[in-house]
């Protein structure tokens, strides 16, 4: 399957989202994929993992709430291990390297990043990075790579920027290839933020894979049970998409909440890893 095939499934998502309570067939389906049911249900299975009807099952309010009641139990002990025991769950795939405030100060003087774009499972990515870490990762939307473009360059005014589209390409691979938690070799990240964005993006990196955390949950793991909303303006901050699970946080009703690159991607997410995590067994449980 070629990445950039992500435009139908997103298109069939749409659908199975406004319409799972009529449960749209593999027919109407594939009629406004413009494909046959043979081709798109082997499309749509070689991206999701699960058949169409399966991955609409993900959609659902009830598997989500359902969802959220399970991972609470799991991100108990993840926030207990990971923050209050002075250890890190996911020093084994993701290390996190914060910006000290003179090197914030210096506005990336001295500092070589590129930059470039490659093709994800959900449509293309933006990606910069340092020798240290990656700094950025956006979905891109119709506009392209101009607006993260200028942002990383007004974020970095003194930096030395170019475009390398290979060793982006090379790092969007090792971020996506893998179907599940573990990617090949850990990964850096070079971040900036406050104290309490970084505090929000470290505790993301402990929401495991297949499992979702509220915003009110998110905020007492951190120690900040009265700080939803500034939690939440952390996590919408988040710069870098996916290898920071910022899609896997939604509101306690179960209802997915925003997210800055287009809900029908976070939604594309969620339903991804669970099928790839095990957790999309609820939805074979009767959860609709």
């Amino acid at each position: 399957m070629s990445r950039s095939d992500y435009g139908r499934i997103e298109e069939a998502i749409l659908h199975l989202a406004a319409n799972y309570k009529d449960q749209p067939g593999l027919g109407e389906l594939a009629r406004r994929a413009n494909l046959s049911e043979f081709h798109f249900q082997r499309l749509f299975k070689t991206w999701a993992g699960v058949s169409p009807k399966r991955f609409g099952q993900f959609l659902t309010a009830g598997f989500v709430r359902q969802l959220l009641r399970d991972s609470r139990p799991v991100l108990e002990a993840a926030f207990e291990a990971g923050l209050s025991g002075g250890g890190r769950l996911h020093d084994l795939t993701v290390n996190v390297f914060a910006m000290t405030p003179g090197q914030v100060a210096a506005q990336g003087e001295g500092l070589d990043l590129v930059w470039g774009v490659g093709p994800s499972p959900f449509g293309p990515v933006f990606l910069a990075q340092t020798p240290r870490g990656i700094c950025r990762l956006a979905f891109l939307g119709p506009e392209g790579a101009q607006a993260p473009l200028e942002k990383l360059e007004n974020d970095w005014p003194r930096a030395r920027i170019r475009e390398d589209r290979a060793a982006a390409g090379e790092t969007v691979d090792r971020i996506f290839a893998a179907t599940g938690p573990q990617p090949d070799r850990p990964l850096s990240l070079l971040v900036k933020g406050t104290n309490l964005q970084l505090q929000v993006w470290e505790a993301l990196l402990m929401v495991p894979w297949g499992t979702v955390v509220s915003y009110q949950d998110l905020a007492a793991g951190i120690g900040r049970p009265r700080a939803v909303r500034a939690v939440a303006s952390a996590v919408a901050k988040n710069p870098v998409a996916f290898a920071i699970p910022c899609h896997r946080v939604i509101r306690s009703s179960g209802a997915l909440g925003g997210y800055q690159w287009g809900p029908e991607r976070k939604r594309a997410l969620l339903g991804w890893e669970a099928a790839r995590s095990g957790t999309g067994r609820l939805a074979s449980a009767g959860v609709a």
